[in-house]
């Protein structure tokens, strides 16, 4: 086999069919031994690898994760919109019966298991559009953790064999996550259940088998059944926040102790749980206690960002309100629907930006540098309240 070191210069150069990417297809045929160890049967593999080619798009994402780059503001402002809201709330009734048995079988509250739902796939309409055996090979050939990545190609291998997965159309994100609420491989193999009777684990075309499954992940990462994840709160003047952090943990008394209150000007009684203080955008920011549950959210993609998206969706879902403090930013966020208005607003002034879908990418943030630059606007390609304020008084102007 061709030395790795070889293969990435020409995953770079263009995704080219197979057989005109000799260091491809030599990487592959390299992995039968390692895929035969794990258990995939010969003609399972030759039937689902013939053929691929690499593709170098999900290696330029492999450094690019928006939980950790992009501003908290508009991380949240994208996420936990009122439209996501919205949609949540109808499929809490929609779907009510099925998770009350979720919440039976695996004590997690229908809010929070709707809210994965819906930050992972906005309820199941976005998949991801990446062929998931064509990026899991192109990651187990090339760029960093390249074993991490062979487990996760060699799991969904073993997956179609065993026939709880259907090739076809099989798409997920980038890194190989896929289905509802975007189960990685190895993780479908050891947590995905038959919820809906059928003989088969299908995250991808049963509801029922999906949101079971995430409740199901959520209690083996420590759910505590009826226990808040946390909640927003206001810290006095002098409140030392040099310790912080989800793993910095004191006693929710020792908190509450020394100053800091509910938010929300709710009562809330001193206990010895384990809290720790989140401030996400440092102490000008919203301050947050959080318990174990925020942990167990935080399992499921680890990043602090993340888990804070979903226990305020699920929140929101309960019908609380938006945080109360401020983010330290003079230029909000866009919610998915402003950003669609911009892109719009884009495309009026003659830019070619692709499809108006709310995902601000790279031809949208080029575009965005140019009208910045014209208005005297820092041209940084970030799409904020201010540029999109600009944009419509322009068109508003005769």
């Amino acid at each position: 086999m061709r030395t790795l070191s070889l293969l990435a210069p020409m995953l770079l150069a263009a995704a080219l069919p197979a057989a005109a990417d000799p260091a491809f297809t030599a990487c592959v045929d390299g992995l039968r031994p390692q895929a035969a160890a794990a258990g995939i049967r010969a003609d399972t593999f030759d039937r689902h690898m013939a053929g691929l080619a690499p593709d170098p798009t999900v290696l330029e994402s492999l450094d690019f994760q928006p939980e950790f780059r992009t501003p908290i503001w508009d991380y949240l402002a994208g996420l936990v919109d009122d439209e996501r809201v919205e949609d949540g709330r109808a499929l809490l009734a929609e779907h009510a019966d099925l998770l009350k048995r979720v919440e039976a079988a695996y004590g997690v509250d229908p809010q929070t298991v709707v809210a994965v739902w819906g930050v992972e796939s906005n309820y199941g309409r976005t998949f991801g559009k990446k062929p998931l055996l064509a990026s899991l090979a192109t990651l187990s050939c090339a760029g960093r953790r390249q074993a991490f990545f062979r487990s996760e190609l060699f799991a969904t291998l073993k997956l179609i064999q065993s026939g709880d997965l259907r090739p076809e159309g099989l798409v997920g994100s980038w890194a190989g996550a896929f289905g509802h609420t975007q189960f990685m491989p190895s993780t479908y193999t050891r947590i995905a259940v038959d919820f809906d009777g059928d003989g088969r684990r299908d995250l991808v075309g049963s509801i029922p088998d999906a949101l079971a499954s995430t409740a199901n992940y959520l209690k083996r990462s420590g759910w505590r059944t009826g226990q808040p994840w946390g909640r927003e709160v206001t810290l006095p003047e002098g409140f030392d926040t040099s310790v912080n952090g989800r793993q910095a943990r004191r006693p929710l008394s020792a908190c509450l102790a020394r100053g800091a209150k509910p938010a929300d000007g709710r009562a809330l009684a001193a206990s010895e749980d384990p809290t720790a203080l989140l401030l996400p955008a440092g102490k000008a920011g919203p301050a947050f206690l959080v318990h174990k549950n925020f942990d167990a959210i935080y399992s499921y993609n680890a990043a602090e960002s993340y888990a804070l998206a979903i226990a305020h969706l699920a929140d929101r879902l309960r019908g609380g309100d938006a945080f109360v403090a401020a983010w330290p930013t003079d230029d909000p966020g866009l919610s998915r629907r402003e950003r669609r208005e911009l892109q719009t607003l884009l495309v009026a002034r003659g830019h070619d930006i692709g499809e108006v879908d709310g995902m601000i990418g790279s031809r949208s943030r080029e575009a965005l540098k140019i009208e910045q630059a014209r208005l005297g606007q820092p041209a940084e390609g970030r799409a904020g309240q201010r540029i999109l304020r600009a944009l419509r008084d322009e068109t508003r102007q005769p």
